[in-house]
């Protein structure tokens, strides 16, 4: 097995600790979840940058990269839907596993009949999207539970802290349905390959 497909096993293996440390509601746990997240997504940066400048890229690699990315991806949207503060509506959770599972059933029917469909652009710029929305509102769950866990923090901070806490409920909310809706519209774009 070459670099980058161990990077995108080690990305699979990162999602499990992820999955693990979000499930207890501190600060620290919180932390942890977010720099495991952060580590397993330059992951996915790394594996196929490598793989393209090595000419290392394999069929496996191929296969399993955009899988290792929808598993990362929708581990952190389906924790973030277990945060209420993060007000994630859960349709838009069901729209982007439903595009998830069908790309990856048409990948699976094609592999079975010695095809290989790599992502295009439009599930690469998908991919980024979901990315930028995990990372931005995780780092933002962990700044939330630290104010809770320790209130003084919030002090040097003008206004209300709850006030905050709902700006960023309504920002997640936004944001989530906007990755939603591009989520559907790449599956729309990759069936029309």
């Amino acid at each position: 097995m070459n670099l980058p497909n161990k990077l995108t096993v080690a990305r699979c293996i990162l999602t499990a600790f992820f999955v693990l440390f979000l499930s207890f509601q501190d600060v620290y746990s919180y932390a942890l979840g977010y720099i495991v997240f952060v580590t397993a997504a330059i992951t996915d940066y790394y594996d196929g940058k490598i793989a393209r400048e090595r000419n290392l890229v394999t069929n496996f690699g191929k296969l399993l990269d955009p899988v290792a990315d929808k598993v990362l991806v929708v581990a952190a949207f389906v924790m973030l839907l277990g945060i209420p503060e993060m007000q994630v509506p859960a349709w838009s959770i069901v729209l982007i596993l439903a595009r998830e599972f069908l790309v990856t059933g048409a990948r699976a029917l094609g592999a079975a009949q010695g095809i290989v469909i790599p992502a295009n652009k439009w599930g690469k710029i998908k991919t980024t999207l979901q990315l930028i929305y995990a990372c931005t509102f995780l780092f933002l769950v962990v700044v939330l539970q630290g104010l809770e866990q320790y209130p003084f923090l919030g002090d040097g901070i003008p206004g209300d802290t709850a006030l905050y806490e709902y700006g960023i409920g309504i920002a997640s909310r936004v944001a989530i349905i906007f990755v939603a809706l591009y989520t559907v519209y790449s599956g729309i774009q990759f069936a029309r390959l």
